[in-house]
């Protein structure tokens, strides 16, 4: 039989004080039941350390504060590390996931970050101090995420 504890023992935990979380997208949804409409909360959110690891996730609740504490904690145990080079990203690229797309560029230091919507708000969790992002397509701030996301999972070097 495996010793557990030991194997328990060696997994190194980041704390939860590392990790800055930020909430993209707070929505009230509805589910019509035989009884009427019941409300719930999505939210979605996105942790990050600004060292080149992030993570999202979307959850529900049947309040706001529930919704976001369960999202942050399913995100912080999904997470992945991004390539960052000297601030900014390795190489330029395009990615698409559905009918959102992204167009990353790295840039110059001292340029910043320059996108908008929901690419900012993971760029900066992500610790990149320099890119350039234009994001197409959809205004689905969730789509936009996940193709951030997908774009940066892809991304090669280091």
């Amino acid at each position: 039989m495996k010793n557990y504890k030991n194997r328990e023992a060696n997994r190194s935990f980041k704390s939860d004080t590392d990790f800055e979380s930020r909430v993209i997208d707070l929505a009230r949804v509805t589910r019509v039941m035989a009884g009427g409409k019941r409300m719930r909360f999505r939210a979605c959110v996105v942790v990050g350390d600004r060292r080149g690891q992030i993570g999202w996730a979307v959850a529900k609740g049947a309040d706001v504060s529930i919704a976001v504490n369960k999202a942050t904690s399913q995100a912080k145990k999904r997470l992945i590390k991004v390539p960052l080079k000297d601030g900014t990203i390795p190489h330029q690229m395009f990615c698409k996931f559905k009918a959102a797309k992204i167009f990353l560029r790295p840039a110059k230091s001292g340029t910043g970050v320059i996108a908008g919507g929901a690419a900012r708000q993971v760029f900066e969790l992500a610790g990149y101090q320099d890119i350039n992002a234009k994001l197409l397509g959809s205004n689905n701030k969730i789509n936009n995420v996940r193709v951030v996301f997908k774009a940066l999972q892809s991304m090669k070097g280091q």
